[in-house]
């Protein structure tokens, strides 16, 4: 059986969150940046939203809102509401949902489906039906132009509606009961479910019950099953750790089956303690989950290598890493790319927080916006004259010149590397 997946739903008005639209008090004026946290931190696959917009400004407040919660989690994002042209597709999409749906009870939106499907591809572009007699009426139309469709209604009419849709689909409802969310997980056409969300919701536990169920929700799948893999004398497999953003390597921890097991299914790191001898999940009583972005296998299939999502510091010192401390100090000068440039970006907001006297970059900060943007177009034009040089010494610092004038530009606009990275991976 194929893995399903376990979203999440909350509807945006006015900027703030409310989960369900028949019972608004429990988030109601939320802060939905918070309210994703939790629901990542509680295991959620996915996080579904609605924007229920009544105007043009209010929709633009709303996808600023979105924008933040993609940049604070790291779970994928399907988004929709207020789409009234294949422009509020785009904003959705570049806001960092990873599909964006169109409700097809609103002919203005069915009549753009195909637009939008040629435009931005059909994996980006989903559909939303409370109308199940629409279904039957252009079931191929559908399956030719999206990609899934969420399905809202009661149990027994979205299970009848799920044996008609033509897609992939993801029923969008309330309730809670492992039995009734399995029994619709159990259709092949089903690729997940989103059901209510609460402050309690544990998603950990509700996949542990739909396992029992003999349901596969795994968070994660795995080409190497444990017996593939090599273990030590005590049973163990030893894991190094490191962050999937800085590359910085984090700490050094073992698993047995059981903790390897456990991580597939939660997405959560977890460990076996040779000191307490017991399954050991990493941020249980410190909250500084590591959330897996990759896991690989090394050559001799006795080592894993895992690429996680840290949450704070990674050592119970309080350091970020537990190798704080250096044996042989470094003896090369080298940086990557990614390192520089946050260096450079880090001096630059520096001296925005703390001037310096005699420093050129207060000097721009103290001339204000229209300086910056003189300075980056007289930057822009050298790297065009530079570029029609043959020597290509020229051309790279003049680039240079650019991007330093560039990164003022994003200081004094509160914009970060990190902000850029993400908007570019959404593109």
């Amino acid at each position: 059986m194929k893995n399903k997946k376990l979203f999440t739903h909350i509807f945006l008005k006015n900027e703030k969150a409310v989960t369900s639209l028949k019972n608004s008090r429990l988030f109601d004026d939320g802060d939905a940046v918070q309210i994703a946290r939790l629901y990542e931190k509680n295991g959620a696959d996915g996080l579904i939203i609605f924007d229920l917009s009544d105007s043009d400004a209010e929709h633009e407040a709303n996808l600023d809102v979105i924008r933040k919660i993609s940049r604070a989690v790291d779970i994928p994002l399907i988004g929709g509401g207020h789409m009234n042209r294949a422009e509020d597709v785009k904003k959705m999409l570049y806001a960092g949902c990873g599909c964006a749906f169109l409700n097809m009870s609103k002919q203005s939106n069915a009549d753009m489906l195909e637009e939008v499907s040629r435009r931005f591809g059909k994996e980006k572009i989903g559909i939303c039906i409370d109308d199940f007699a629409a279904i039957t009426r252009s079931s191929e139309h559908l399956k030719e132009f999206a990609s899934v469709a969420l399905l809202f209604g009661d149990n027994r009419h979205i299970y009848e509606a799920v044996k008609s849709m033509p897609l992939a689909t993801i029923p969008v409802f309330s309730d809670m009961q492992p039995e009734r969310i399995g029994a619709l997980l159990k259709l092949d056409k089903v690729a997940g479910i989103s059901t209510c969300a609460a402050s309690e919701l544990d998603f950990v536990s509700l996949r542990r019950s739909l396992t029992e169920l003999g349901i596969c929700v795994q968070s994660l799948e795995s080409a190497f099953s444990w017996s593939d893999l090599k273990t030590n004398a005590d049973g163990l497999v030893p894991v190094i750790v490191q962050d999937y953003r800085t590359k910085q390597v984090l700490m050094l921890a073992y698993m047995n089956e059981e903790a390897f097991q456990q991580t597939l299914i939660t997405g959560r790191m977890t460990y076996f303690s040779r000191s307490r001898q017991e399954l050991w999940l990493k941020g249980e009583t410190s909250g500084h989950y590591q959330f897996v972005k990759q896991i690989s296998l090394d050559c001799d299939n006795d080592t894993l290598l895992a690429r996680v999502l840290q949450v704070g510091a990674a050592c119970h010192t309080g350091n970020t890493s537990c190798f704080y401390r250096d044996v042989v100090p470094p003896q090369s000068a080298y940086r990557s790319t990614e390192t520089v440039l946050e260096d450079v970006m880090g001096v630059i907001q520096d001296r925005k927080k703390n001037p310096k006297e005699g420093s050129y970059t207060n000097y721009l900060f103290d001339k204000g916006i229209d300086k910056i943007l003189k300075k980056l177009g007289e930057e822009a034009t050298e790297i065009v004259i530079a570029a029609k040089n043959p020597n290509p010494e020229e051309i790279k610092y003049e680039i240079s010149d650019f991007l330093y004038h560039m990164m003022v530009l994003m200081a004094e606009r509160g914009v970060s590397w990190e902000d850029i990275a993400e908007e570019l991976s959404h593109r």
